[in-house]
């Protein structure tokens, strides 16, 4: 995972970036203003930093130009509610890679973060789909959780526990708990269509699971499974 420091003084909005982002597969040390900034803020560690600029105790252009003028090597994201040109000439020419308005899409500040982490050459983010066992949810590469019902987590877990091979029909309705030789195979498949269906809502993005006639379903994708 990368890490990333976010500096945000909105606890709402500074609680709902840290789940996005952790989401997105980043590391994050979520601070509410410039003391805790640089009580928490460790070169050595943090490679990207996210910055609001109205601050409780200053202003967030100060530290951009502290940062760039110590010459630490980490990439600056300015997010803010100044949206003016000006405010945004101002920001890129005081240091900051880039200038996001709050008005400005989650997914744009993914994909924000994403350009910025192959510019200063650092691994991006984990493409893999993540399944989580306990909090029952999905979750997409880039993209925030999706909520599950316990009977799309064990589906899921049956064919994301072994990526890239076929999952016959007969072991998907078994960890169902159901008898195969009674089990209307029509369920099974409302039920992948259902998750589908949901992949492409709450993400936009194509479920990757590939459909073996007559034999079964296989996950073609990267996956993980996590308790």
């Amino acid at each position: 995972m990368l890490n990333l420091i976010l500096l945000e003084d909105e606890a709402v909005l500074r609680h709902e970036l840290t789940e996005f982002l952790g989401d997105c597969g980043y590391r994050v040390s979520a601070v509410a203003d410039l003391a805790a900034f640089h009580a928490c803020y460790a070169p050595a560690l943090h490679r990207i930093a996210i910055i609001d600029l109205g601050l409780p105790d200053g202003e967030g252009m100060v530290l951009v130009r502290a940062l760039r003028a110590q010459g630490q090597p980490i990439g600056i994201v300015v997010f803010t509610a100044r949206g003016a040109t000006q405010d945004k000439v101002k920001g890129l020419g005081g240091g900051a890679d880039y200038y996001l308005p709050k008005s400005a899409d989650l997914d744009e500040l993914a994909a924000t973060l994403g350009a910025l982490a192959r510019r200063l050459g650092a691994p991006p983010p984990s493409t893999a789909w993540v399944l989580e066992l306990g909090p029952r949810r999905l979750l997409p590469p880039g993209c925030g959780a999706i909520a599950l019902s316990q009977q799309d987590v064990t589906v899921l877990h049956a064919l994301m526990a072994e990526p890239e091979r076929i999952v016959s029909r007969q072991q998907i309705v078994q960890s169902l708990g159901e008898d195969f030789l009674s089990y209307d195979q029509r369920r099974l498949d409302t039920q992948i269509s259902r998750l589908r269906r949901k992949a492409e809502q709450a993400a936009g993005l194509a479920l990757p699971i590939n459909t073996a006639r007559n034999a079964g379903y296989r996950f073609y994708a990267e996956a993980e499974v996590r308790p």
